[in-house]
């Protein structure tokens, strides 16, 4: 039998004993049968997925809950840095592999298990050994103080009996994956000691040849850290981690559990090969040219269930068989069952589609193994037998599943079942007619049958129920209530159930062991079915605003582009700006005073750019993205302004990240560094780290408050200044000058200057001071502009630079026929001439 069953998750924390709340609990074992764990937090639930049933609430819920459990080891002494990761969903039945080398900072593992959002972590108690703790240990229990973390000897991370386990559980269609790993020995020794682990915990062991097995390498997907995660408010909202004004809020319009997974893990991943991009891209537009495959689509998506975690139940092997386990079984082979029977009006609506991977899919879905197995279940099952919603409609569906005359004395219990159900409803209508009350047949799963009635109490005699009645509840004016009698026949009811059930068990055990070979063609499906809801998502999301299909190219353009939370919180449309990027204009410093919109375009560009990566289209009138492989993000908070150690070193902390991860393939945001310390100091550091960027071939976006930065653009040609213009208007009353906000982005460095003497103007500081303070600002304002000024040679290099780098882009990206591309160059010619000084131009 290879259903999963329910089994009890405190059966099995009984076993564990993993009850140890400290640290110092980490060295000591657990009573029982395998005293090879430790863990510094209570046993939780272990086991989501077998007290986990597929139903309509629990598939709202279901890719909220944490359900991830994740080994980590790091190698030893010349290897220390090298780490190996092996992680399984206990809702989806796929180890996932991965092994890199990180640096101290140990980024990408943090930020790999913040994007798992991991139930449990696992490492070798040798991490943790009393006085020579790990930093990569130390690390891990810092950013994860509230999942819970246990040790395993490091003899159970083993890269042998990993390779072995794999050899024995990886399903034939992911075999592929041996070449991958066999040499990858912290991925291997990570997933010995994953699946010994779960196993134990989960009282339960995987079927051979049944579980997907896949190594995640991270060049496949663009990096963003966890902190870059968090600024941009990816997938929790800083403010109210349950509000959806989230990029995930924005786009996720998904079906089902598996398409809203499927959409979190590509925003904190996305794509970096352009083709696949592209290819999801085409299917969006497809759906969006045409309405009948969009609504035929979304319809048939919106009736699966989720799909890899019934498949996770199938995988698995109790223990032992108990009278939750039987009817666990029956109700997803009734699940199952539902799920195929929604591949032909899946294949209906797939019929007349163009593009490549909807095709794919659709020739994917011809696989015959979806029909065997609906055939051998239709031998067995009842054609009528469906999913419903509802306890009692639930347990009718389990109690006839099964066809009559397959089981003699199955039939005969259902009878007695009936039976007795007829009596109870019986009996009810003659209590009603007794006491001449609106009494009437209730069901739920805790109480079983039950008396329900709608009264005013008043009318009762002295205000009473007859004494026959007991476990009396009272919502307003609806009575719920039992009485001897019916808890007798409630009893007898149950007694037939587990006859019925355990009749059921073993004919569905018996069919389930036939179609077993088939079963993996479900992997194929809920691939399927995850992605068709996302791009179903992605172009749902496209008809409630004007977003338009990003191009990939060597440039970051965007025409008119906006905010795509903003939008959805802001009453009136944001303020749309233009963003241009390329090789030779690769780094633009933005100024502009408070809330003039700085920090909200810096998240703006991060959020479009993600959008792209993953297939999405983009909030703008047209844009094209360079491929980033990393995404790093600096934004400044509210309390970044005050100036305070923990600040700054946060700040430097960050800096750092950046400065050692990143590569010419990056985009870079950087809002308000150096702001946690003093004006000079905090110049020189951005200069400083400005000079290191403008080393790299990165995409960059700086802004900040030190005006003295912007004149870094004469010695470096390929810095651009930008700045939010602002508006002064005279107020009528007091004659008072106030800054109305455009939120518009121009060319050149911002004209608003001395934002400090402004507020001292509106303050009562005396006039003489602010007076005196105006004129050594200016004082030095001059001294610094004329050390900083351009010379007439540098003017000239600077527009050779930008003339070269246009003539390379246009080489390599144009589309122009002969007439359009002379008129272009002419155009190039003249803004060159202009840029340059004329020859008897001297300067002052």
């Amino acid at each position: 039998s290879y259903f999963g069953d329910k089994s009890s998750c405190v059966e099995n924390a009984s076993i564990l004993n993993l009850t140890s709340s400290s640290t110092r609990g980490l060295n000591s074992t657990c009573a029982g049968k395998t005293p090879l764990y430790s863990s510094r937090s209570l046993c939780r639930s272990h086991t989501p997925l077998m007290g986990y049933s597929v139903t309509s609430s629990s598939a709202v819920s279901a890719h909220t809950a944490a359900s991830v459990i994740v080994a980590v080891v790091e190698g030893r002494g010349l290897a220390r840095g090298e780490v190996g990761m092996a992680s399984i969903d206990l809702k989806n039945p796929e180890v996932i592999l991965s092994q890199f080398a990180d640096n101290t900072t140990y980024a990408k593992v943090i930020t790999k298990l913040k994007i798992l959002t991991p139930l449990e972590i696992i490492m070798s108690n040798t991490a943790c050994d009393a006085g020579n703790t790990t930093k990569l240990f130390s690390l891990i229990t810092e950013h994860f103080k509230n999942v819970a973390f246990t040790t395993v000897q490091r003899k159970y991370f083993n890269e042998t009996k990993g390779l072995e386990y794999i050899e024995q559980l990886c399903a034939s269609e992911f075999s592929t994956i041996f070449m991958e790993v066999q040499s990858k020995y912290y991925c291997l020794a990570a997933a010995a000691a994953l699946l010994k682990y779960v196993e134990f915990i989960q009282n339960s062991v995987y079927a051979p040849k049944s579980l997907k097995v896949r190594f995640q390498g991270s060049e496949k997907t663009a990096m963003i850290d966890s902190s870059s995660a968090q600024n941009l408010e990816l997938v929790i909202n800083n403010r109210d981690s349950r509000n959806g004004h989230t990029l995930f809020g924005v786009l996720n319009y998904t079906k089902t559990p598996g398409g809203s997974r499927k959409l979190r893990s590509n925003i904190l991943e996305p794509l970096v090969d352009a083709e696949t991009i592209n290819t999801r891209l085409d299917c969006v537009q497809e759906l969006l040219q045409d309405e009948e495959l969009f609504f035929g689509l979304q319809a048939v998506i919106s009736k699966f269930l989720d799909t890899e975690q019934l498949l996770s139940v199938l995988v698995q092997i109790p223990k032992q068989d108990t009278v939750k386990t039987a009817e666990s079984k029956i109700t997803n082979l009734i699940y199952l069952k539902h799920t195929l029977e929604l591949v032909e009006p899946l294949k209906a609506a797939l019929r007349s589609c163009n593009t490549p991977l909807l095709k794919a899919y659709y020739n994917s879905l011809e696989d015959t193994r979806f029909g065997i197995i609906l055939e051998k279940i239709a031998t067995v099952i009842n054609d009528d037998t469906r999913y419903t919603k509802g306890c009692l409609s639930t347990r009718t569906q389990k109690c006839y599943a099964v066809k009559p005359n397959i089981n003699e004395f199955l039939d005969i219990a259902r009878r007695t079942y009936t039976e007795i159900v007829d009596d109870i409803a019986g009996m009810i209508t003659q209590l009603a007619e007794k006491y001449n009350l609106p009494m009437k047949t209730s069901f739920s799963s805790a109480r079983g049958f039950f008396i329900q009635m709608n009264i005013d109490a008043s009318t009762l005699p002295n205000g009473q129920l007859p004494s026959e009645f007991t476990k009396i509840t009272k919502m307003k004016n609806t009575y719920c209530f039992t009485s001897a009698d019916l808890i007798k026949m409630n009893e007898r009811c149950q007694e037939s159930l587990r006859e019925i059930y355990h009749m059921t068990y073993l004919i569905v055990c018996k069919l389930l062991n036939e179609i077993y070979e088939h079963i993996h063609c479900l992997y194929k499906l809920s691939d399927i079915v995850s992605m068709l809801d996302m791009l179903l998502s992605f172009a749902h999301a496209c008809t409630l605003s004007d977003y338009v299909r990003p191009e990939f190219t060597d440039t970051l353009a965007i025409k008119q582009g906006w905010h795509p939370i903003l939008e959805k919180i802001a009453v009136e449309k944001p303020v749309s700006n233009n963003t241009y990027l390329s090789e030779g204009n690769n780094f633009v410093i933005i100024t502009g005073p408070n809330m003039s919109g700085k920090s909200t375009y810096l998240k703006q560009i991060a959020l479009c750019h993600i959008m792209a990566q993953i297939g999405s289209y983009v909030p703008a009138e047209y844009c094209s993205f360079r491929i980033a492989e990393q995404i790093f993000t600096r934004i400044g908070m509210d309390d970044d302004i005050e100036t305070n150690a923990s600040t700054f070193m946060k700040e430097m902390k960050e800096i750092t990240y950046i400065i050692q991860n990143a590569n010419d393939k990056s985009l870079i945001i950087i809002d308000e560094l150096g702001r946690g310390t003093s004006a000079e100091e905090g110049i020189g550091i951005c200069y400083a780290a400005c000079e290191y960027l403008l080393n790299l071939k990165a995409f960059t976006l700086f802004a900040t408050h030190f005006l003295e930065l912007c004149h870094i653009d004469a010695l470096y040609p390929n810095v651009e200044n930008c700045n939010f213009e602002v508006q002064h208007v005279r107020s009528t009353a007091g004659n008072k000058e106030k800054i109305a906000y455009t939120y518009t982005l121009s060319k050149g460095y911002t004209e608003e200057k001395n934002y400090g003497l402004k507020a001292a103007e509106v303050s009562s500081l005396p006039s003489s001071i602010i007076l005196d303070a105006k004129e050594i600002t200016d004082h030095i304002a001059k001294q610094i502009l004329q050390r900083q000024k351009s010379t007439p040679e540098m003017m000239k290099q600077r527009a050779v630079y930008h003339l070269a780098m246009r003539l390379v882009q246009t080489a390599r990206n144009s589309r122009l026929d002969p007439d359009s591309l002379r008129i272009y160059l002419k155009g190039l010619k003249k803004k060159y001439e202009a840029s340059c000084p004329a020859p008897e131009q001297k300067d002052e």
